[in-house]
């Protein structure tokens, strides 16, 4: 599954961080089905860590390897969240108070195909990085759900 198109939105004078917004056309009509990907603790544990706890607080853990072994544990907090149309997130360590990322479910403008739209902050030198990251985190979901 390959996306859309990519965007890539210079953030202010200082370009700390740039914003990435990505399109991926989805394999289902049903909204519903997306959220439980999305929008659950569970979910998000199928395809966008290895381990993905609630800690209460609207903050959850993704953790990525094994807890015993080699791994990566971050803490993120959701900030919005409208059921079958979007979480927004943000890092609990973020330094840069306006960057975030979010999965909005919608509708293409040219296909009218359901779409899975994720927007993303890094720094510049970082924005390819981030973008392989996303697409190799859509093709995990794919993989586990068919979407």
């Amino acid at each position: 599954m390959y996306p859309l198109f990519y965007i890539t939105i210079p953030k202010g004078m200082d370009n700390t961080k740039e914003k990435l917004y990505i399109e991926y056309p989805l394999a289902t009509k049903s909204p519903n089905l997306v959220w439980e990907h999305i929008g659950t603790v569970h979910g998000l544990g199928r395809w966008l860590a290895d381990r993905v706890e609630e800690l209460g607080d609207d903050i959850i853990s993704l953790t990525w390897g094994e807890v015993w072994s080699d791994h990566h544990t971050l803490e993120a907090r959701i900030v919005e969240c409208q059921k079958n149309d979007h979480i927004r997130f943000q890092w609990v360590n973020e330094e840069d108070p306006d960057a975030y990322w979010e999965m909005r479910i919608g509708r293409s403008d040219l296909t009218d195909e359901l779409c899975l739209y994720v927007a993303d902050y890094a720094q510049a030198e970082e924005i390819d990085d981030l973008r392989d990251l996303w697409d190799g985190n859509m093709e995990r979901l794919h993989q586990v759900s068919g979407l």
